[in-house]
């Protein structure tokens, strides 16, 4: 008898017992459901939407690439030769049609079937906490399953846009990333509301794509990156034709039949067709029964670091909704952990949750990874400058100009972008890197290990990078550094 099967038989029951529950069937909980099956226990996912979640659907794949054609044809035309063999322009409609076959037409037949082939099952409603342990699921149809886990429940409901408290913002039903990264109609003129990375690469999307963009933002862009990744992706949004309008605090926002008005702290107003409210995420947690164990619905999920929530040996957060990375990736190593720990748990093994042990996500405190795919892209791990001077580090900061990298030089004509690594000047260790310019991201794995694996710096110096290559941006700042 196959999953499916079993499950429509043993719904009519209105019960069903499984060791691990996981509420929400994107990314992150395929990922922890998988490790637990691995594991030898009985998984069952819930989802009320589309399985694989945000990611697949609305965020990191569509967006990426809606982003990739135009990044493909700024570089062939930055080529002399290949400049010349470029005579058209971007066909939106083939960039759309590519979108959609990445989402497989918002369609999870594909998903649905991996999870019946790693033996994980599937319950499609919207689920519940209703007790310890306890979970009820809400079908479409208004039909309601208990379902009951013998070890844990894993909270895997990620994170939705938040629209800012904006005067009339809600009211004018602006776009958020979903109705960005899966429109099929491209408006004349979009309005931006936002500064972060939803903002600049949606708003690189659609000025490639032939939109009128203008970018409202209360401060500058990329907060909480090193300055200089805002002021060079800003110099490029701007030289891509996108309107930029820093340091200005949209105060009302009007729709009528003529488009969106957005008034502005200057005394001025915005013009659109459409506006994209990109200003933030929040927790899907409204919704998920918190209140019935004891905790506040709407609010962010803690855990420690092995997911576990506090408070209760049968719960676990993974991903977003317990914000302390939102990044799919990220997330997926919560679940991984999560999901080896609900193992040994259940079994009774050791449990490996010392620092960098195999039961904690301990990555997510000093050495994340993040790309920003606009172009130039924003290739980042680990600790800014700033964020290691709060942190009470002792610290030497490093830049160097990528164009002047000869395998940068031979990249691109007028290849522009900058490098920084920050040292932890006791340890003589890196506490973060941040690369800007084209294909950066493609450095940034070395990086990640570099600061994960706190490798010395005297030994990074016999870690030779291939010439004419990018990479050798990092002979250039140690030598920039000078031998420790």
């Amino acid at each position: 008898m196959d999953t499916q099967t079993e499950i429509t038989e043993h719904a009519s029951q209105q019960s069903m017992e499984f060791d691990v529950i996981v509420i929400g069937g994107g990314a992150v909980g395929e990922n922890a459901a998988d490790r637990a099956v691995q594991g030898g226990l009985s998984v069952v996912v819930v989802e009320a939407e589309l399985v694989g979640g945000e990611c697949s659907y609305w965020a990191c794949i569509p967006s990426k690439v809606l982003l990739r054609s135009q990044q493909a044809l700024r570089a062939a035309r930055q080529l002399p030769g290949a400049a010349e063999a470029v005579t058209g322009e971007l066909d939106v409609e083939a960039v759309l049609a590519r979108r959609d076959s990445f989402t497989s037409g918002w369609k999870d037949d594909g998903q649905a079937d991996w999870l019946e082939g790693a033996g994980i099952s599937l319950i499609r409603g919207h689920g519940r906490i209703t007790g310890p342990k306890q979970v009820t699921v809400s079908s479409t149809e208004g039909e309601e399953t208990v379902l009951t886990a013998r070890h844990a429940v894993t909270i895997a409901t990620g994170s939705a846009a938040a629209i800012a408290p904006v005067e009339g913002l809600a009211e004018a039903h602006p776009w958020t990333s979903r109705e960005a990264t899966s429109a099929h109609a491209i408006p004349k003129s979009l309005a931006i509301i936002g500064g972060g990375v939803v903002a600049t690469e949606m708003a690189s999307a659609y000025a490639a794509l032939g939109t009128e963009v203008t970018l409202v933002a209360r401060s500058g862009l990329l907060g909480g990156m090193e300055p200089f990744a805002g002021e060079l992706v800003g110099k490029a949004l701007q030289d891509q034709g996108v309107t930029l309008r820093l340091n200005t605090s949209p105060e009302k926002v009007t729709r009528s039949a003529e488009g969106v008005r957005i008034e502005t702290s200057d005394g001025d107003a915005v013009l659109a067709q459409e506006v994209l409210a990109a200003t933030g995420r929040s927790p899907r947690t409204d919704d998920l029964g918190l209140e019935s164990i004891g905790l506040k619905p709407g609010d962010w999920v803690d855990t420690d670091d092995t997911m576990q929530v506090p408070g209760f040996d049968w719960l676990y957060a993974v991903g977003d909704v317990n914000h302390r990375a939102l990044l799919t990736h990220q997330g997926k190593y919560q679940a991984r952990a999560a999901g080896d720990v609900i193992v040994a748990r259940a079994k009774g093994a050791a449990v490996k949750d010392q620092k960098w042990g195999a039961h904690v996500a301990t990555a997510d405190h000093s050495a994340v990874p993040q790309v920003t795919f606009t172009d130039p892209e924003v290739a980042s791990v680990g600790l800014t400058a700033e964020a290691a001077e709060k942190a009470g580090y002792t610290t030497r900061v490093v830049d160097y100009e990528l164009g002047d990298v000869a395998g940068a030089a031979l990249k691109a004509d007028g290849y522009a972008g900058t490098a920084r690594m920050v040292v932890d000047e006791d340890r003589k260790v890196i506490l973060g890197m941040t690369f800007v310019g084209s294909d950066v991201s493609e450095l940034l794995q070395a990086a990640t290990i570099a600061v994960t694996a706190e490798v010395p710096l005297d030994r990074l110096w016999h870690a030779v990078p291939a010439f004419p290559t990018v990479n050798e941006i990092w002979l250039r700042l140690l030598e920039t550094y000078g031998r420790p």
